[in-house]
């Protein structure tokens, strides 16, 4: 098994990322720490492990985080002689040591792998068992017909059992998405769904059965994604728990028939700071097998109690809108539910009065060590009457005209920007912030010019689809801009503050601070004939309300 990747984006849902790191690795701690004896669970064996692929796009890929909770329970209930595999990595959602090899393609469409023939080429390098399919939110999304859609799975079945005459293929009816500016995905979403289980009994053979799962019924897009097409908390624990009991016969064991619900949370209490974040804490529920989560509730003027969120931990954070009660409720692995604990309020505490005074301009950047592709800024620190919290560095093209964008920020007086064009003129100017928001006037500005560097070869990036947590960047094209074949490339970039890398493809990438590198693969890309191109992609994170993606690439050859 692969399970030495490195962390990658957390859990989707209303806590924040660490937290949502900290709630699942919670988990994982607490099932590990447990002894867990679940009947028809198999016993551990010397046989070849059942390799298992998750193939899907970025629900299945980025983060993903159904993968990691199946995997946990996979282990915890005996079924330990299982490999997840795949060409892509798929670390991270707050936990080590899992099995996070997947193909999970963000932005793909179940047409376009079929037509394109990806699909033998993962086959071919993993060989799976089993796979576990959850395809088409794409393609509805780009208004694909049902019977186009079914014709691919078709196809990418075939495709399955010309690798692996005896392979068992669970396909999802897929989650529900509500997206804005998609009035058709809800529909879409239902006549795809309506249709595979036909699709499925005229597809399937004993030899190599195709088996539907049903992901949609009772699956909330408002609770249980964190922007109506990609799943949270909640929705990875609802996902993981309807792959598991149709996953499970195929690895040799039976799904037990738990049905003891675990106790009532005790002990609920609520703390409101003056930023008006409610902080949840309770004492543990139990359970005869394990607790898996625990769903709060919110109640406000009287109204029914909705679902705001789940955790893993014992503590919950909110933010506070009104006067509202709290409640939660304790789960296991088969979807058994305690009782809701008795409601607590939470009121505004009294607090000073709020910050409101700017902090003083920053000094005139000035720049120094440039070079072809990056330069480092220094100005003179701005004063606060509570505290510099941090500085925003903001870039135009030219030595006049253009738009001033925020390319990184900086809790220091410097700034080193780096992936910049060769021999290219940029203006730069800083505002500091506090930390309450409030931001001082933009610095005068300073002209930087790079120095002259080699070339033969230019990049360009491109966005394919962004949503709230991030974005996947595909075709991104290396152009051979002279007159023979060069014979490797090399493009640098900078990420965006808070921006992480998640996934690649076509290209060796690496990392270092928010610089990206990612350079030709000898044998499939990295010669590039006079004239020609070749593309790469990838994925990356970013915080919630960002909407900034890098628009500019330095491309270098050997």
């Amino acid at each position: 098994m692969s399970r030495h990747h490195p962390p990658g984006t957390a859990l989707h849902g209303p806590t924040t990322g660490a937290r949502r790191r900290t709630a699942l690795a919670a988990l994982c701690a607490l099932a590990l720490a447990l002894t867990v004896a679940i009947t028809g669970a198999p016993a551990a064996h010397a046989a070849a492990p059942v390799r298992v692929m998750p193939l899907g796009d970025s629900i299945t890929g980025g983060p993903g985080c159904w993968r990691a909770v199946l995997w946990d329970r996979l282990q915890r209930s005996g079924f330990t002689n299982v490999d997840f595999v795949g060409t892509l990595p798929g670390g991270g959602c707050g936990m080590t040591g899992w099995d996070g090899d997947n193909e999970g393609h963000g932005g793909y469409q179940a047409t376009g792998i079929a037509n394109q023939n990806q699909l033998p080429g993962w086959l071919a390098a993993t060989h799976p068992d089993v796979v576990l399919m959850h395809l088409g939110t794409n393609d509805v999304w780009n208004n694909q017909p049902t019977a186009t859609i079914l014709t691919a799975f078709g196809k990418l079945v075939d495709q399955m059992r010309a690798d692996n005459p005896n392979i068992k293929v669970l396909v999802a009816q897929i989650i529900p998405m509500t997206p804005s500016g998609c009035s058709w995905c809800p529909t879409g979403v239902s006549a795809l769904n309506a249709a595979i289980p036909a699709w499925a009994a005229g597809k399937s053979t004993a030899q190599s059965p195709v088996t539907v799962v049903d992901q949609f019924s009772g699956f909330d897009t408002a609770v249980d994604t964190s922007d109506g097409v990609h799943p949270d908390d909640s929705g990875f624990q609802k996902m993981s728990d309807r792959w598991y009991p149709a996953l499970t016969p195929l690895l040799g064991g039976t799904t037990p028939a738990d049905t003891t619900p675990p106790s009532v949370p005790a002990g609920l209490r609520v703390n409101v700071n003056c930023s008006m974040v409610v902080t949840l804490n309770w004492t543990a529920s139990t359970d005869n097998v394990a607790v898996t989560g625990y769903d709060v509730f919110r109640s406000a003027s009287g109204s029914p109690a909705t679902a705001v969120g789940t955790t893993t931990t014992t503590t919950f954070t909110h933010t506070l809108s009104g006067l509202a009660q709290y409640q939660v409720r304790a789960r296991d692995a088969a979807g058994n539910t305690s009782a809701l604990s008795e409601p607590v309020s939470a009121l505004p505490p009294p607090c000073p009065p709020p910050d409101t005074q700017p902090p003083t301009t920053p000094g005139t950047p000035t720049a120094s060590a440039t070079s072809a592709t990056g330069t480092t800024l220094t100005w003179a620190s701005s004063t606060d009457n509570i505290g510099i919290a941090g500085y925003e560095i903001h870039r135009a093209p030219g030595a006049t005209g253009g738009t001033f964008t925020q390319v990184g920020t900086s809790t220091a007086a410097t700034f080193t920007d780096t992936g910049l064009a060769a021999g290219t003129t940029y203006r730069y100017q800083v505002r500091a912030r506090d930390a309450v928001g409030n931001t001082s006037s933009f610095s005068p500005a300073v002209t930087v010019t790079t120095t002259s560097g080699g070339g033969g070869c230019t990049a360009a990036l491109t966005l394919q689809t962004g949503w709230g947590g991030g974005y996947v960047m595909q075709p991104n094209t290396v152009t051979n801009t002279g007159t023979a074949a060069i014979s490797g490339w090399t493009v640098t970039f900078t990420l965006p503050a808070g921006h992480v890398l998640t996934g690649s493809w076509n290209a060796s990438v690496s990392v270092s601070g928010q610089t990206v590198t990612a350079r030709g693969i000898t044998g499939q890309n990295a010669t590039i004939a006079a004239g020609s191109s070749t593309t790469w992609g990838f994925q990356a994170s970013r915080p919630s309300g960002s909407t900034t993606v890098p628009t500019t690439a330095v491309c270098t050859t050997p």
